[in-house]
């Protein structure tokens, strides 16, 4: 077989924002392997925040041997983005080669649509009072926080958007202090759960801490290695793929997530279509999902997803799986 890796970027829509930062496109590495006859694709995106760069993973990519199948994979490569991007080929590949689709070799049912959350980019008050006002007619949002005046940007959206749904994000922006003061008005204000408040290296702190809104491990929940550690200090984990090291992980991880009695939350990195597609099957009947990467770009792949009222959808086989 023969593997290709190359870089693409996708200019976003807006400029988006989180506590780490900006960026105005999304940089992702596209991997492609073929047999000669069939072609599997995959995305990921590599994250600074687990010290990988474009250079990084597309060397872990080309280091790789032509005749690697997705169990050799998992001992040659860590959970991150290169796996990622490789594994999701090889099952697109296998899916191309055998005609079928991809939960019907993974022995899933097939997947409907699924309601995504849609994420709002950190900025003044008044500025994400507009941003929440113009999707207020979406089921649920996402609030991208973790500074120390989150109090005025939270009532902020929710003043534009008082029906939807609200999920937080605070990126490990918070200290325990912080979280221990916002967590009775998140409870006020509706929000239904929080994501990673606490650096993951400092989240012991969450440890018999009073939890009134479910609070969701992201940077502390890698693979299923990491459920050990998580223990009375989370009540959902967050699956993303270029976390997992791809589909396979993800789906071992789901397993084993909901059987210690963790609620699913499955997320993304901002990529295009082709990076959501494998998330869509991870993501069947998670308490929350957070696919949105596409709709924040203002271009993406051929045949992308579609998403509507229903939800974001199972990708069609020309894109992928």
């Amino acid at each position: 077989m023969q593997i290709e890796v190359r870089r693409d970027v996708f200019r976003l829509a807006q400029v988006f924002t989180i506590s780490r930062g900006s960026r105005s496109e999304a940089k992702v590495l596209t991997c492609a392997i073929t047999d000669g006859e069939a072609t599997g694709r995959g995305e990921c995106v590599p994250y600074a925040r687990y010290d990988e760069t474009l250079d990084s993973v597309q060397a872990q990519i080309e280091g790789l041997p032509g005749d690697i199948d997705r169990e050799g994979l998992y001992d040659l490569l860590p959970a991150g983005a290169a796996r990622n991007a490789v594994d999701c080929a090889l099952w697109d590949l296998e899916a191309k080669r055998s005609g079928k689709r991809v939960w019907e070799l993974a022995g899933l049912a097939a997947p409907g649509p699924e309601i995504t959350a849609y994420t709002l980019s950190l900025d003044t008050p008044e500025a994400m009072r507009a941003q929440a006002a113009q999707h207020a007619h979406r089921p649920l949002l996402k609030i991208k926080l973790g500074t120390a005046d989150d109090m005025p940007r939270l009532e902020a959206v929710r003043a534009g958007a008082p029906n939807a749904q609200i999920i937080v994000d605070a990126n490990e922006g918070w200290s325990a202090e912080d979280y221990a003061d916002l967590a009775p008005h998140l409870v006020r204000l509706g929000v239904a759960l929080v994501e990673q408040p606490l650096p993951a290296g400092q989240d012991e702190a969450l440890l018999g801490m009073e939890r009134p809104v479910p609070v969701c491990a992201d940077e502390s929940c890698h693979d299923r290695k990491s459920l050990e550690a998580l223990r009375g200090k989370y009540d959902v984990v967050n699956i993303k793929l270029d976390k997992t090291g791809g589909l396979t992980e993800a789906l071992r991880l789901r397993e084993e997530a909901l059987a210690a009695g963790y609620k699913v939350m499955v997320g993304c990195m901002v990529g295009s279509s082709l990076a959501m597609a494998p998330a869509v099957l991870v993501a069947q009947g998670a308490m929350i999902t957070d696919l949105d990467g596409p709709l924040l770009l203002a271009e993406d792949r051929q045949e992308p997803l579609i998403y509507d009222g229903a939800g974001v959808h199972p990708p069609r086989a020309e894109l992928w799986g």
